[in-house]
């Protein structure tokens, strides 16, 4: 059984698919025009987590996720997974670390397949020269997602400094400094 939802994001609507306990779609679309929405506690699960994300208060999802494809595809949408919040790479650093470095296209049409978006984030990969190249919700969206990373990475640096500074002041969680850490563990393969 199929169920849908729309998210209202700042930066346009968000149709999100699933079945009874995956999620396997999320893109920006259109408007939805009196749409019949389901209910089921996944979507709910991954409105929720979106809000968050876009709140900047969640740099990982944690909600169940699957989209059919090759394995080809599938490796390089793992390798998404692991491109840390707020940070980019190069197309040719994912082919590298799906150790196919002859891949480089192939990685670019496997990147342009996933229908996961932010969750599984395509939006992190960007040109060998640092310039934005394609992504299917637009590349205005696709810079808008990166800034809004970099800012909460910001954000995040400058509370963890304050924190340092000043224990006693801070509101800062341990859980958000410990997220903090995971961004820094991505190094190129040579």
């Amino acid at each position: 059984m199929s169920h849908k939802a729309y998210y209202h994001s700042p930066i346009g609507w968000v149709e999100i698919q699933a079945s009874f306990d995956v999620v396997t779609s999320v893109v920006f679309c259109e408007a939805p025009k009196n749409e019949e929405c389901t209910d089921s506690a996944i979507l709910a699960k991954c409105v929720r987590q979106l809000d968050e994300y876009f709140g900047g208060q969640r740099m990982n999802f944690d909600v169940p996720v699957s989209q059919k494809g090759t394995e080809f595809q599938q490796k390089v949408w793992n390798a998404l997974l692991n491109i840390p919040f707020g940070k980019t790479v190069s197309y040719a650093y994912i082919a590298k670390m799906i150790d196919n470095p002859q891949s480089v296209r192939a990685v670019g049409a496997a990147n342009g397949q996933n229908k996961l978006w932010i969750i599984v984030p395509c939006h992190r990969v960007i040109g060998a020269n640092g310039s934005l190249t394609g992504y299917a919700g637009g590349l205005d969206r696709k810079k808008w997602l990166l800034a809004h990373e970099a800012k909460v990475v910001s954000s995040l640096k400058f509370q963890v400094s304050s924190w340092m500074l000043k224990p006693e002041t801070s509101n800062l969680k341990p859980q958000t400094s410990n997220l903090k850490l995971q961004t820094s563990n991505l190094k190129p393969q040579t």
